[in-house]
């Protein structure tokens, strides 16, 4: 039994350290070559199986089909950063045009991973709604639903335009040889600025409602609660701000405005749903 316990507490401290570790390494160290990155998130990737097994995956082997239910949420909510961890390897997008068009292939499979990752959290939330109105919660929760339902349409052009529109764009660009962008680049640039604030400002406040709506079902505590209420509310705020802010601002608005970062607070709900599973 203490040996048990002990690994439910190695996998959750494992676990709860992936998107920081994902974020230090790829801002870090930046772009490796897949060789090396590709086998290394596999063996991360098996190692978080391994761990979400460890802290409450195992329960969907329960007859129960509540505790079921609350694990499939869970894995739902924990999916995306799975892949995301890859971007460690991957690094942050190139700065130039000439290195985004020599790594085409990588960049469309990483917008693709996004795509993923905004899917699975979708119906993760759908599912997180549906336990929370079986809890007797019927108002926060229909507005996080409806919040993260608008933004995924948002997102999913957001990361298809980034990453097959911008891809081609850029090859063009570099054949013609030209200095001088399209009339109409400028333009689209500025629509998917806004497109993208929208979809980020949309997910946080889909956490938010989230975390109120656990809040007052009681399943969260409410500490735990408060801590996603207020980094929900910091990442709205942050992403609001204009970019020609002075520091610390500037760069606080970059990063909580990254595809991947809203996913950082579902993907610890998740984490928190599959290590209470057995509670239910």
């Amino acid at each position: 039994m203490k040996w048990l316990a002990f690994k439910q507490k190695l996998s959750l401290v494992y676990l709860r350290l992936i998107p920081l570790a994902v974020v230090a390494i790829g801002f870090g160290i930046g772009h490796v070559s897949y060789k090396i990155y590709l086998p290394i998130w596999v063996v991360n990737a098996c190692l978080m199986v391994a761990a979400t097994w460890h802290l409450g995956g195992y329960q969907l082997r329960n007859n129960n089909q509540e505790i079921k239910k609350q694990v499939i949420t869970a894995l739902l909510l924990f999916a995306p950063w799975l892949l995301f961890s890859i971007f460690a390897g991957m690094g942050p997008p190139p700065a130039t045009l000439q290195g985004w068009v020599n790594s085409a292939a990588e960049q469309q499979i990483r917008y693709t991973i996004l795509i993923a990752g905004g899917i699975l959290f979708a119906l993760g939330s759908a599912l997180l709604k549906v336990k929370l109105q079986a809890a007797g919660e019927n108002l926060y929760s229909v507005m996080a639903s409806a919040a993260i339902n608008l933004s995924l349409p948002l997102f999913i052009i957001n990361m298809a335009f980034w990453g097959y529109y911008l891809t081609d764009a850029f090859r063009v660009f570099i054949r013609l040889g030209v200095s001088k962008r399209p009339d109409l680049h400028g333009p689209i640039k500025s629509l998917f600025y806004v497109i993208s604030i929208a979809e980020v400002l949309l997910m946080y406040l889909g956490t938010v409602f989230f975390a109120v709506s656990l809040k007052v079902t009681g399943l969260f505590n409410p500490v735990a609660c408060r801590y996603y209420i207020i980094f929900g509310l910091i990442g709205m705020v942050l992403v609001l701000l204009p970019s020609y802010w002075p520091e610390p601002f500037g760069t606080a608005g970059f990063l909580v405005a990254i595809p991947a970062i809203p996913f950082i607070m579902p993907y610890l709900i998740g984490i928190h749903l599959l290590k209470h599973a057995k509670a239910d």
